[in-house]
């Protein structure tokens, strides 16, 4: 009782810090990408701060699979380092007591792993889709950004403001070059408002500025000024939900798809919580160090360990979605390889005559230390001539 209190004590302490590290990374990553998007035009401005939480909720249960890993990991390290399963194991305990604290750790982690990858991620991914979405469909003076040049949704004009008041009604200082099937038409103005006409249409009407129109290359161009200057600005009803991606549609509606996308990213959100699981156990054995070696090549090893897993999922995945293989035979082989792998570590792990085990390497450094340098024990021949 006192070994299962300490032991959940030390694994939700490294868990806690393991997260906080984690997670700083991911918002800090999450935060210059989004940031990027919305500097560049893909993305609202005013949608940032949403499309960071859908992203972090959208990565969190690798994140978690990762600090549960880790932390387990860690917490069986030390206990080697500090010579702890030494007298564990003296004391005639198995490696196998060590299975329950870390379910009874892991497993709440791992439901919460599940209900993200099931539920509440494509949620996540559903409403970026629709902000996405819904930035897109904006109408064009809306999209633009003063002092950057935007393409209108229609493609066919390239807007430029130096700046906008007003929640972007007036803007100062307009460029406009449209080009249709007369040929090119360059419009500036001083000021433009954006004025509607009652029956769902939007116009800018511009004043005090110049339009230029003609081909480009030949000098039959017209010039006019003008004192006010109307013209119509595209505008898209948002229809949001009409090109659903597969990663944002509901788990229930992915059951009753039967297509190949659809098997695949159902694959990918069962695939998660079953390597948390996997994980969480495989580093137990995992966590051996020799107590006088470090202990970093170990983490570097359980890290390979992780990603490799996750990538070999990833290709299961991408398989389905190639039709390559059926969701049948796809979602077991690759974790009843790493369940196995995980028994035989364990059997590798009891087997108290392999030189490795910490008993073993125990009884040698006890033997090494009684041993002097001069002493004829020391010697090589010691067995030879004793027998």
């Amino acid at each position: 009782m006192i070994f299962r209190r300490a032991l959940q004590r030390e694994l939700l302490s490294s868990a806690g810090a393991t997260f906080t590290v984690l997670f700083t990374v991911l918002v800090t990553w999450t935060l210059i990408s989004v940031l990027g998007k919305a500097a560049g035009g893909k993305v609202a401005s005013s949608d940032v701060l949403a499309l960071i939480g859908f992203a972090i909720l959208n990565y969190l249960p690798t994140i978690l699979t990762l600090t549960t890993f880790i932390s387990v990991l860690v917490a069986v390290t030390r206990s080697y380092r500090d010579s702890e399963m030494v007298v564990w194991f003296a004391s005639g305990m198995s490696l196998r007591r060590w299975i329950r604290p870390v379910l009874t750790f892991g497993l709440p982690v791992m439901l919460a792993v599940g209900v993200l990858s099931l539920y509440v991620a494509p949620w996540a991914a559903l409403k970026r889709a629709e902000f996405v979405e819904r930035f897109q469909k904006r109408e064009d003076l809306k999209r633009v950004a003063p002092g950057q040049f935007r393409e209108s949704s229609s493609a066919d004009r390239v807007f430029f403001v130096e700046r906008s008041t007003a929640g972007a009604t007036v803007v100062q200082n307009v460029f406009v070059n449209s080009n249709d099937g007369k040929g090119s038409s360059i419009v500036v103005a001083k000021e433009g408002v954006i004025e509607s006409d009652g029956q769902g249409g939007q116009y800018l009407v511009l004043t005090n500025g110049r339009r230029y129109q003609g081909t480009p290359g030949q000098a039959d161009f017209q010039s006019m000024e003008f004192e006010r200057y109307k013209m119509r600005v595209a505008t898209r009803v948002p229809v949001l939900g009409t090109e659903t991606p597969t990663n944002a549609l509901p788990t229930s509606v992915l059951i009753q798809l039967d297509h190949q996308w659809a098997r695949a990213e159902l694959l990918g959100r069962m695939s998660a919580p079953i390597v948390c699981l996997v994980l969480m156990l495989l580093a137990i054995p995992l966590g051996f160090v020799n107590p006088r070696a470090g202990s970093s090549a170990n983490m570097i090893l359980a890290l390979l360990i992780f990603f490799t897993y996750n990538n070999l999922a990833k290709m299961m995945e991408n398989s389905v979605k190639r039709g390559k293989l059926e969701f049948a035979v796809a979602w077991w082989p690759l974790h009843l390889a790493a369940a196995l792998t995980v028994l035989a570590l364990f059997a590798w792990r009891l087997n108290v005559n392999h030189r490795w085990h910490p008993l073993v390497l125990l009884n040698a450094w006890k033997r090494r230390r009684h041993i002097k340098p001069g002493s004829p024990a020391a010697s090589p021949l010691a067995g030879a001539q004793s027998e």
